[in-house]
């Protein structure tokens, strides 16, 4: 393909993920000639069964899903706990997307003002009704399922676009529990679709949403990355950008340096830059991007690039019953409860509860995964298989400094570039939250007469691979980087698009509000051109 750069362009765009596809096409749609530069592949979706394969064989790790790992995404986990970052993500054209749940729900009122309400955190620079519109434009992009059950939810103006999906058979069973209890479990908002769109079918259930949807009913940025492509975009993959350059004064960027296959290094101008390439890659480009005027980084004059590095923690409990629970009919959640998500005080963050429907091997996991046959192997999955149970949780994690993405000078990659260090720990604060969310499941688990035989708890959790508030967003350049039009304070031209701007990270599955704010950033380069 060419990957020579483009002449006049208006926006250059620096990955190809939610937020990248998204930006692309919007302004593309207002008329502004686009280029975006993409570090990975461009992957055929004609091979998605193939890697759906790869992904139930044990014989396959699962980076090799998306083909991750090797020197070009090499990385450090300095902190700690171990970050298995390469795990997290995905490079390529779609970016996450390719590998993630789909599961899209609003953050609450509460998370844009949690330091006012609870003096914990911080507060964001915008309110959720500055983001009202654009969760509306997001839900509709992404062809989202849902429906309006949820009494704990923020207030939104119009239906979700699609019908949610049913309650699987174990939700029945978590119900009952939960009627006991007086707790409210509602519908999950998904973003894979429910009937037919465009030329998308309807869910068929695989069951193997994450790490790869093989029928397409589950959103993947490729959709808007092939929309932009429609309307004149030039995208270019296997081009990861090297550094930004500015001009003489140090105001603006005037081009995204980036390496092709072929060993060249190209430069691409443009009137205005974003970088969508997520919450590590984002605050590692700029810092790659130092010069003799800004010589810790570009956009870094707060020394808040690369700090304040959240995830979202693992909590769960589980175990089984005298009864069948037909886990693993459906490959996602289709209920879940917001009942313990705002926090009440100081005391605890956000819990978000889920009702898991994959709870305990699958049957081709178990055939697959032991040493008998035949009428051995058809008694073991018979004796083992359909009576799990689990319910699960994300946890807030608070933004500190220390937590944190910086270079490793020690290690570098393909390019010689100093590769990310991850330097990822827990508070207390956080581990109370863990307890308390493990004190709820329990709860339930015990209502249902379940035998719980495992705990993620404070010692043993994990992140969810939400990767956030890296180049945060703010209205004092003193510590943050963007403002709250996610424009960087010290360049005039540089946009950041990503879960990188979160102030805070709640206890929400990211990728709707990084879709929302980056049709709000659109609108904002779009004034400027």
């Amino acid at each position: 393909m060419n990957r020579e750069p483009s002449e006049r362009v208006d926006v250059c765009v620096v990955g190809a993920g939610p937020a990248g596809s998204l930006m692309a096409d919007r302004l593309a749609e207002r008329g502004h000639d686009v280029v975006v530069l993409e570090a990975g592949p461009r992957f055929d979706s004609e091979d998605r069964e193939r890697r759906m394969e790869r992904d139930i064989r044990p014989a396959h790790g699962p980076d090799s899903v998306w083909e991750m790992g090797g020197a070009r995404d090499a990385y450090e986990s300095s902190g700690e706990r171990h970050y298995p970052l390469n795990a997290a993500r995905v490079k390529g054209v779609g970016g996450s997307t390719l590998h993630w749940q789909g599961m899209v729900m609003r953050l609450h009122e509460q998370d844009f003002r949690v330091e006012s309400e609870t003096g914990v955190g911080a507060d964001w620079p915008i309110a959720y009704d500055d983001l009202k519109p654009y969760y509306a434009d997001a839900e509709d992009a992404f062809g989202v399922a849902g429906a309006s059950d949820n009494p704990f939810a923020p207030p939104r103006e119009e239906p979700h676009p699609l019908p949610a999906f049913p309650p699987s058979y174990s939700d029945s069973l978590f119900a009952e529990a939960c009627e006991e209890l007086g707790i409210a479990m509602h519908s999950v908002p998904n973003a894979r679709l429910s009937e037919s769109r465009d030329d998308r079918s309807a869910c068929v259930g695989y069951g193997t949403c994450k790490p790869v949807c093989p029928s397409g009913a589950k959103y993947d940025a490729t959709i808007h990355v092939e929309r932009a492509e429609e309307r004149g975009v030039h995208v270019i993959d296997r081009a990861p950008v090297q550094r930004l350059e500015h001009g003489d004064a140090g105001e603006r960027v005037t081009a995204a340096v980036y390496a092709t296959p072929e060993g060249e290094e190209h430069r691409q101008a443009a009137r205005e830059f974003v970088l969508a390439a997520g919450g590590v890659e984002n605050p590692r480009l700029l810092l790659l991007s130092e010069s003799e005027q800004y010589p810790d980084g570009l956009a870094n004059s707060s020394g808040a690039v690369g700090k304040y590095f959240m995830d979202h923690l693992f909590a769960g409990v589980g175990g089984t019953l005298d009864e069948p629970t037909r886990q693993n009919h459906v490959g996602f959640n289709t209920s879940e409860t917001h009942q313990f998500y705002d926090r009440p005080d100081d005391s605890r963050g956000a819990i978000k509860l889920e009702f898991l429907n994959y709870a305990g091997p699958s049957p081709a996991e178990m055939a697959l995964s032991g040493d008998n046959w035949g009428d051995e192997m058809l008694d073991r999955i018979r004796a083992n298989y359909g009576t799990h149970v689990a319910v699960g949780a994300l946890v807030e994690q608070q933004p500190r400094k220390e937590n944190r993405i910086r270079l490793d000078p020690e290690t570098t990659d393909d390019h010689g570039n100093p590769v990310p260090d991850v330097v990822w720990s827990l508070s207390d604060y956080e581990r109370r939250t863990v307890e308390r969310a493990n004190e709820i499941q329990r709860r339930i688990l015990d209502e249902l007469g379940a035998d719980v035989t495992w705990t993620v708890g404070p010692d043993s959790t994990g992140p969810a691979f939400h990767h956030m508030g890296t180049t945060r967003m703010g209205d004092d350049p003193a510590d943050s980087v963007v403002d709250a039009q996610l424009r960087t304070h010290d360049l005039s031209n540089l946009t950041v698009a990503s879960s990188s701007v979160f102030p805070t990270g709640g206890a929400m599955n990211p990728t709707l509000t990084i879709a929302a704010l980056a049709l709000k950033a659109a609108d904002h380069v779009d004034e400027r051109l």
